[in-house]
């Protein structure tokens, strides 16, 4: 799944080349997230779709791109890691949140996307329509994500029967 297209759309760049460059972005690469891709594959994944859905819808592309790339910054394994305070949906926004403001500047935009990602899963709505964007691709990446492999295997499986 390492499709790279986005690494060719130079606005898409100027908002995240910075943030891709910090060692914190890059340790995202360490932890898988939804069984076959790493927590950064899934974030530029889900920071690209979201950023081009921004764009199409008049939003703020920026914000969206920067924190739809941030939405996952956690550095534990979501399977493994409990919470006494929260679950893994509500505490893991709001560790990416802290995480992200070590890095760089969030504006409120950015805030609310990052922490209402979860919605659905979580209580409180996002307040603005890059938030919704955000949640939706987000989800959309981790079916797609998940399925993905299934899906070769099943395809593969379907050809060979026919050529058999």
């Amino acid at each position: 799944m390492k499709v790279n297209y986005w690494q060719n759309d130079e606005e898409y760049l100027t908002y995240v080349s910075a943030l891709l460059e910090t060692e914190e972005v890059k340790r995202l690469d360490q932890f898988v997230q939804h069984h076959y891709s790493t927590r950064l594959e899934h974030s530029i994944h889900v920071s690209y779709t979201s950023y081009k859905l921004a764009k199409l819808l008049r939003g703020n592309a920026r914000a969206t791109a920067r924190a739809g790339l941030l939405h996952d910054m956690f550095y534990y394994d979501w399977r493994d890691t409990k919470f006494e305070s929260g679950s893994h949906a509500y505490m893991h926004p709001r560790i990416a949140l802290k995480n992200a403001e070590k890095i760089t500047t969030i504006s409120l935009l950015e805030a609310d996307i990052i922490v209402k990602h979860m919605w659905g899963a979580t209580i409180a709505p996002p307040k603005y329509k890059e938030s919704f964007i955000v949640t939706f691709v987000d989800k959309y990446w981790a079916i797609k994500e998940a399925i993905t492999p299934i899906r070769q295997r099943v395809s593969t499986a379907f050809r060979y029967s026919f050529n058999n």
